[in-house]
């Protein structure tokens, strides 16, 4: 159901309506009314006759009128029954103000749980619970009764009412820009992140969405929306808290090491979705992406009146991300002939007191620099606008004229600028004139650069995205027959993890680079399967009970007469008995020990919020001290295998150290793909793990393979190619 009868709402009742002014039941009304409200207001309290003019109503379902929405300012204990009148009435949504739900406890879930099934049973919408409640500017409709906030462009989504006091005290305060839409979004018990963004993106008064996130009830969806939303319009997140992610797991190490954090910025990314770690950076990010073009080559120069704040400006860049081109040689010799000989020219361009006689300068070199074809975007870092403050009062009509052109520039050329300005506490008619255009100003030079490599970034988002690779899971597209009946007969045996040779064997027939492993059930078959082999092998033991096969002394390595062979045997299934005296034991697996080169693990689990995620990084024991590892949600791109590979710290050993060769990096990025086909093409596979995997100078060897099986029997693959035949 669209979500506009309720944030446009042109009907509102206030369910516990008061007459005393601290009540929110008191607030809404006055505020509704002294912001002029075009539609219809009922207040709903059964002890009073009339509040501020209007007549008060037992009930909802005693209002003759229509009811697009309720603001419903009651206790937690009152929702059901408050609901099931508004059913009756036909209220097409419900704006819960209450706490004391799902955010309690157990009691609080279940009552919140039944005020959502009365909700939908009627078809009504809930935004929140546990919300300050929701403000739409353009059409007067404020049901949180905050005064005077800024009417603007941005649709602000947070779930924290002081946040979002904060952001909209900003605006009023520092900027000229405000909002379409604030939405306190709550709990998430009826509608969700991802349908709020589904709505934004195709509301006319809204050109950027700015989020402060605590948790989101659907990631997968959230990331799949976001995905289409910023091709149109930016988004802008702030996240705070920890996921379950971050919690150890019994059954692999990419269950111990995926925090929210790696996880949930990797698929914000990906969806084009610009991330942001400080507070103060937020709405100044928002308001920037919301007013100028972003920057289509990732390339920024800087034009400052001291040495020091280019230098600083030049390094916050680089640290981001950006590039900072070299200027043309007829950009430089143009600006040489405008500047003394002190000035520095290449990039970042410092005046060097060029401007101390005419501001104006700053305009001719702003013209210079954006008319460079390898300029994308100019951050101009200084004294701009307090010239006239410190120098002469006569300076001030030479920055307002230069304010003026560089407007018109950045509107001619679609190259945006960003400036930073020592002097914006002042005041000064200059930069009113820049916010007029457009062109925004801060008075901090980390904002001021965050600011302009948001523009960077999200353009870089724009010119890399390709449709083919999207969030979207097409399940068992390519599961393999073979495969099915691997994972069917785990099942029916009872468990709940894949032997490692059925492991190996499934990933074999997806064409990864397994060893031929063989299964042996006595000492002497263990000694002819290895006399076979011709070289050093490796024994392990196999049993379903054992996951961790090293804790339990069931490995033994490089074997090479028979006389090894034979007592590694017996001692790994002596290990294994003391291990675990009721352990299932198959037998001792059989294979042939791997060539020297680099250990890495690759893993895969379902996250909480993002459903399949898949981890690389350092392997073996490493991973467990360095947790030096990447993450991404599945399915992964080959551009976004290559990435992860590359974003890790021991990236540069793969490349060679010490005079060695350089390793096989395509063929781990074959592998990562490959082992995130296999996630989506079985749907019962909950985890995987292949740790290590040793990389050679040419190809690679999976040494070890888990596969660990959802516990839930109802995601079975039967199950799952039904429901996608239609029978």
């Amino acid at each position: 159901m669209s979500l506009e009868k309720i944030l446009k709402a042109e009907s509102v009742a206030i369910i516990g309506a008061s007459k005393i002014e601290t009540k929110r039941g008191y607030q809404t009304i006055r505020t509704l009314l002294d912001e002029k409200y075009g539609g219809e207001i009922y207040p709903v309290n059964p002890k009073e006759k009339s509040i501020l003019g209007f007549k008060c109503y037992q009930n909802v379902s005693a209002i003759g009128g229509p009811v697009d929405v309720a603001l419903v300012a009651t206790p937690a204990r009152t929702l059901p029954a408050v609901l099931e009148d508004c059913g009756q009435k036909g209220v097409k949504g419900a704006v819960v103000l209450a706490a004391g739900f799902g955010e309690m406890g157990p009691e609080g879930r279940k009552l919140e749980n039944e005020m959502v099934a009365v909700a939908r049973k009627h078809h009504i919408r809930l935004i929140g619970p546990n919300t300050s409640g929701m403000l739409n500017l353009h059409d007067n409709l404020n049901l949180v009764g905050l005064k005077d906030a800024p009417k603007g462009n941005i649709a602000l989504l947070t779930q924290s009412g002081n946040m979002a006091l904060t952001l909209i005290t900003e605006a009023k305060v520092k900027s000229n820009k405000g909002f379409s839409y604030y939405v306190g979004v709550g709990n998430e018990a009826d509608i969700q992140f991802h349908e709020y963004l589904e709505f934004f993106r195709h509301d006319p008064d809204t050109k950027a969405i700015l989020m402060y996130v605590e948790g989101l009830r659907n990631g997968r969806k959230f990331i799949q929306q976001a995905q289409k939303t910023t091709l149109e319009k930016p988004v802008i997140l702030l996240k705070s808290g920890r996921s379950s992610t971050g919690k150890k797991s019994a059954g692999s190490h990419t269950g111990s090491l995926a925090g929210i954090s790696e996880v949930a910025q990797g698929a914000f990314r990906r969806a084009g979705i610009i991330t942001i770690e400080n507070s103060d950076e937020l709405f100044p990010v928002a308001e920037t992406l919301s007013s100028l073009p972003p920057i289509k080559n990732n390339n920024v120069a800087i034009l400052a009146d001291g040495g020091g704040h280019a230098t600083i400006a030049a390094d916050l860049l680089t640290d981001l991300g950006v590039n900072m081109p070299e200027l043309s040689e007829k950009t430089q010799q143009k600006l040489k002939a405008l500047l003394p000989d002190a000035a520095s020219v290449p990039n970042p361009v410092d005046v060097a007191g060029g401007t101390d006689a005419d501001p104006s300068l700053f305009a001719d070199c702003a013209k210079i620099m954006l008319n460079d074809p390898n300029v994308g975007g100019l951050l101009i870092v200084g004294l701009f606008g307090g010239y006239g403050i410190r120098f002469a009062e006569s300076l001030s009509l030479m920055e307002e004229d230069a304010a003026h052109r560089m407007g018109k520039l950045v509107k001619s050329r679609h190259k945006p600028i960003v400036l930073h300005s020592l002097y914006t506490s002042e005041k000064p008619h200059a930069l009113d004139l820049l916010r007029y255009y457009n062109i925004p100003v801060y008075d901090s030079l980390d904002v001021s650069v965050k600011c302009i490599s948001a523009l960077a970034e999200y353009g870089v988002y724009l010119n890399s995205y390709h449709p083919k690779y999207t969030f979207d899971l097409n399940w068992d597209a390519k599961a393999k027959p073979e495969g099915i009946e691997i994972i069917k007969a785990a099942r029916e045996d009872g468990r709940q993890a894949l032997l490692e040779p059925e492991a190996k064997r499934l990933f074999g027939l997806h064409g990864a680079p397994v060893s031929q492993d063989l299964l042996a059930k006595s000492a002497d078959e263990a000694v002819a399967i290895a006399a076979k082999a011709g070289s050093e092998v490796v024994l392990k033991i196999v049993s379903p009970n054992i996951l961790h096969k090293t804790e339990a002394s069931g490995v033994r390595i490089k074997l090479r007469t028979e006389q090894e062979v034979r007592q590694a045997y017996e001692e790994i299934i002596q290990s294994a008995i003391d291990y675990n005296p009721k352990a299932d034991i198959r037998g001792v697996l059989v294979s042939p020990m791997a060539a020297e080169g680099v250990e890495v693990i690759i893993g895969t689990k379902y996250d909480d919020q993002f459903g399949p995620i898949i981890m690389y990084g350092l392997g073996g024991i490493m991973v467990e001290i360095l947790k030096d590892v990447a993450f991404r949600v599945v399915p992964l791109s080959p551009s976004g295998a290559r990435k992860m590979i590359e974003e890790t710290k021991s990236f540069p050993i793969l490349d060679g150290s010490r005079g060695k060769p350089p390793l096989d990096k395509k063929a781990i990025a074959k592998l990562l793909q490959l082992c995130s086909e296999i996630m989506v093409a079985y749907p019962e596979i909950a985890e995987m793990d292949l740790n290590p995997v040793i990389v050679h100078q040419e190809g690679l060897s999976i040494v070890d393979a888990r596969v660990i099986l959802k516990a839930d029997e109802k995601c079975r693959m039967s199950e799952v190619r039904c429901k996608r035949n239609g029978s």
